[in-house]
């Protein structure tokens, strides 16, 4: 278990603590500048505004070189060595750890082919692509087989079709691994497809924590509600009236219906003026405005609707998230 304590991610921020179980693959989601490199250079024990204490299996790291800790990191700004080939780079560690050529090549061959490298194991990193080089450092972090693997957004370079590629692909490698793996990210979906756990951190401090469909269902704050919607949730104007006892209330867009398919159950309905929209595979996401406030209608299939036309929605009134209740 990796177990964080009295955890400071910038001067002034508030402290928490957080318990990262062994072996599960934990995503820790938040907005950019929101704290979450900073989490990983302190597990790390790189160079940082954090401070706080970081236990591994009962051993404080808190006085350790990054060295002498067995934790992995790949950050966005990678760094792979030039001089080697991609067959080199992955091996690296492991020659460090004096593990046999046989495994060292069966590991990396292993590893080239889940990430898309197994083609270009001879080429050097300056001949690959930005998305093959950034597979390369993770490629390479996951070859030390340590204790904890941090990931610090590492797939945030890649197109999107390689992107959810690897996001299930690296999902049956790192249960495989029993790695206890931390994942940051600023999209809501990797916590679902990949995490055991979510970690929410806002303003440099944890929001809320759980399993993603807990979160999900129950967030504790609009930020949070937010943080666990893509696209962000629809904030209501305090004029509402089914949000007067609240400080804040917000609906998710996939719980917006347009008024010609309502759901069942009491409902309310609004006005909402189009200003345009945006068509996803098999979805559409209408943009508009409900008094005052911005709001998307995230809908199945296609639908027939112009700028500038008024578009009656219905919301059941169950779905309306409440926060800060008077």
């Amino acid at each position: 278990m990796l177990q964080l304590s009295q955890i400071q991610l910038t001067p002034g921020a508030e402290v928490f603590e957080h318990d990262f179980r062994a072996g599960t693959l934990t995503v820790v989601l938040g907005r950019n500048r929101s704290g979450k490199t900073n989490l990983c250079r302190l597990i790390a024990g790189l160079a940082c505004s954090a401070t706080g204490r970081v236990v591994l299996n009962d051993q404080d790291l808190s006085g350790l070189r990054p060295q002498s800790r067995s934790v992995a990191v790949v950050f966005q700004a990678f760094v792979n060595y030039p001089n080697w080939t991609v067959a080199e780079n992955i091996t690296s560690p492991m020659r460090a750890q004096g593990v046999s050529r046989r495994d060292r090549e069966a590991r990396a061959k292993q590893l080239a082919e889940v990430l898309g490298l197994e083609a270009l194991l001879q080429r050097l990193p300056n001949e690959l692509s930005g998305g093959q080089q950034q597979r390369l450092a993770i490629a390479r972090a996951m070859a030390q087989q340590a204790q904890v693997l941090v990931l610090d957004e590492p797939l945030v370079n890649l197109d999107y079709k390689l992107r959810e590629t690897l996001v299930l692909e690296l999902q049956s490698l790192l249960q495989q691994s029993g790695t206890t793996v931390i994942y940051t990210s600023t999209d809501p979906k990797d916590a679902f497809a990949l995490g055991d756990e979510v970690v929410l951190l806002d303003e440099h401090t944890k929001l809320q924590s759980g399993t993603p469909l807990e979160v999900y269902r129950h967030p504790q704050s609009f930020v949070a509600a937010d943080l666990m919607s893509d696209p962000g949730v629809n904030p209501f104007t305090t004029k509402a009236t089914m949000v007067a006892a609240a400080r804040q209330a917000a609906v998710r867009p996939e719980h917006v219906y347009l008024a010609s398919s309502p759901p069942a159950g009491e409902v309310s309905e609004f006005q909402m003026q189009v200003l345009g929209l945006e068509t996803s595979g098999d979805e559409t996401f209408i943009h508009g405005a409900v008094e005052t406030k911005r709001w998307v209608v995230r809908c199945k299939g296609m639908v027939q609707v112009s700028a500038g036309q008024t578009l009656p929605v219905i919301v059941r009134n169950d779905d309306i998230m409440r926060f800060g209740v008077i």
